[in-house]
């Protein structure tokens, strides 16, 4: 099947939601989501998105935009022991919502 399916393949944290899978990824201070269906790229035109990162008491979010490709980005950081909530909505679709804690 599908061996890859939820490794991370850009370094980042892997969480699914409806027929997507989502690798969040923070690095020189910007978030990047990258999107996929069973390891084909999910095109993000149009789509946004909102990254919540629960550190601690701290809750900060992220807005997300398409970025090219299959990507969202937004500004922003979290580390280890962070709850994140992904909220994505592309054109024309039901909202999707992912979880994951990073590691």
């Amino acid at each position: 099947a599908h061996v890859d399916h939820g490794k991370p393949q850009f370094g980042g944290v892997v969480s699914e939601a409806g027929e997507a899978q989502f690798e969040i990824v923070s690095a020189d201070g910007k978030i990047t989501v990258h999107a996929s269906n069973h390891g084909a790229p999910v095109a993000t035109d149009g789509g946004s998105g909102k990254l919540t990162i629960l550190a601690g008491a701290e809750k900060r979010e992220v807005l997300l935009k398409a970025a090219g490709a299959n990507r969202l980005t937004g500004e922003g950081t979290y580390s280890a022991g962070a709850k994140l909530l992904l909220q994505v909505q592309w054109p024309g679709k039901a909202p999707l919502q992912a979880r994951v804690v990073v590691r």
